[in-house]
């Protein structure tokens, strides 16, 4: 049976609602060997009533010794962002130190920089706040217009939604594509968005900003094997393929064939992870036609060949894994700095 993984989620007050439910009820969402893959636990520097950004208190059940043992450490945006808790400060500098993996939403991020955990690596924050992070904090490489940066075993996201983009990522991480992927549809989200994963850091796409094509966008998805045209799109939408271009960039940021280029690369990646499809049936099945055509969008997008990425992500029993059968996340993680390690 697969052992269930500890997700501690830290609440600095005042502390965003939005922000604590996104990690609660997407990892709820995980089951293995029908039953629970997570358990989430919300702790507080002082558990009982936690005041909120939205005026409101919870109640928060567990203290920050709930941080102990687990496998992730997920810091909550706060308002109180340029001045962290010395006592949360303290158990994230521990929790690096037992090699923990720790990830932040939203201003969440002002915690893991002042506890010297950012210095010297790759990082985002939400936009508005991006320039008070950069000069409180220059050794962050801080990074723009991206959902959310892994840099090693710290990952951070912008705000609101991006925390969505997170989790799943984490999913993916730990249980692979198809798992996340049927995550997004229960929860009613966009699937998992992950872009070039060279070095991990993510670019995906930019945050949908309509839905008038949600359907021909759907219907694409179900098609992806298929030779898809603009005209294709466009007939399915009932609009003409100037029409389709124009709005469909407008709600999607990208192009209509940039879109399907990027839905194929990930469609390959999940076959990637869950089959042992040939290369050439592999890339057909994602409508990228031949395997030598897999092979240069995969580079490009990840830094790995089919073949690597298949050694390094597929979950199918004894593919690429160990005795346990369990695929490995293959990454560089560099060690963290004297000031983090320091407790």
């Amino acid at each position: 049976m697969t052992a269930v993984r500890r997700v501690a989620v830290i609440a600095a007050p005042p502390v965003s609602m939005f922000n604590l439910a996104i990690p609660e009820m997407l990892f709820a969402k995980v089951e293995t060997d029908g039953g629970p893959a997570y358990e989430t636990l919300i702790c507080a520097p002082d558990p009982g009533p936690v005041a909120t950004t939205g005026g409101l208190d919870l109640h928060v059940p567990h203290g920050l010794d709930a941080v102990t043992g687990a496998d992730t450490v997920i810091l909550a945006g706060s308002g109180q962002y340029d001045d962290p808790d010395p006592r949360i400060l303290d158990v994230l500098r521990r929790a690096a130190a037992d090699g923990r993996r720790i990830a932040s939403i939203c201003t969440g991020s002002f915690a893991l920089a002042a506890a010297g955990l950012l210095d010297g690596r790759s990082a985002t924050t939400y936009w508005a706040y991006r320039e008070l992070l950069a000069e409180r904090h220059p050794a962050v490489d801080l990074q723009d217009d991206v959902l959310f940066v892994q840099d090693g075993p710290l990952l951070t996201s912008s705000g609101y939604a991006a925390g969505i983009d997170l989790c799943l990522h984490i999913i993916r991480t730990d249980h692979g594509a198809a798992v996340a992927n049927t995550v997004a549809r229960l929860a009613l989200v966009a699937p998992v968005r992950p872009g070039g994963q060279t070095q991990f850091t993510l670019t995906p796409l930019p945050p949908e900003r309509g839905a008038s094509f949600a359907a021909t966008r759907a219907w694409a998805m179900e098609h992806l094997d298929r030779p898809l045209t603009l005209t294709d799109l466009a007939r399915h939408a009932g609009v003409s393929v100037r029409t389709l271009s124009r709005r469909f960039h407008a709600e999607t940021g990208v192009s209509p064939l940039q879109w399907l280029l990027h839905q194929r690369v990930e469609r390959a990646k999940e076959l990637l992870e869950t089959t042992a499809l040939p290369m050439d049936v592999l890339a057909r099945a994602a409508g990228l036609g031949t395997a030598d055509s897999l092979r240069q969008h995969l580079l490009r997008r990840t830094g790995l060949t089919p073949s690597a990425y298949r050694a390094s992500f597929n979950r199918l029993p004894g593919a690429g894994a160990g005795a346990g059968g369990r695929a490995e996340v293959r990454q560089e993680v560099r060690p963290l700095t004297p000031a983090a390690a320091a407790e």
